[in-house]
């Protein structure tokens, strides 16, 4: 009978959802830095994060999406190479690109001559993490990496 909680301790543990490292109330402050240039708003064009700027693409449902592939919004042509390679956004990606957009394209392409349209960068890896909880929340089915 034990054997039997164990086994469903177990498979309820690996089950559960995956969350984000980072603290999600200091990722909403900190998004009002990205907010220049990014918002957040549902299908139903309700904004729920930042002030509507187009400069940047919407960051609704941004995990578990293919980078650079948002339909309707110009990117720059290497973070679209980076999505069509089939890379996905996730927790482990996004703070590595918002910390050196440019190197992140230049390491995932294999290519010195890599370009980013985005020019701001995170200054630390816990700010970065804290903003991935925040964008997490609106997206579908966040994508966590280990």
């Amino acid at each position: 009978m034990k054997s039997k909680f164990a086994i469903l301790a177990v498979l309820a543990t690996a089950a559960a959802p995956a969350f984000a490292a980072g603290d999600a109330a200091k990722g909403e402050a900190a998004f009002k830095q990205c907010q220049t240039c990014h918002a957040v708003v549902d299908d139903a064009g309700t904004t729920l994060a930042g002030k509507g700027s187009k400069t940047g693409p919407n960051l609704y449902g941004m995990f578990g999406r293919a980078a650079g592939s948002l339909e309707g919004f110009k990117y720059g042509e290497s973070i679209v190479a980076v999505g069509a390679a089939g890379y996905v956004w996730d927790e482990a990606g996004f703070v590595e690109y918002v910390q050196d957009p440019a190197a992140f394209l230049k390491a995932k392409l294999d290519d010195k001559g890599a370009k980013s349209k985005m020019s701001f960068k995170v200054k630390n890896a816990d700010t970065a993490a804290d903003l991935y909880a925040f964008l997490a929340q609106f997206s579908a089915a966040p994508a966590v990496t280990e």
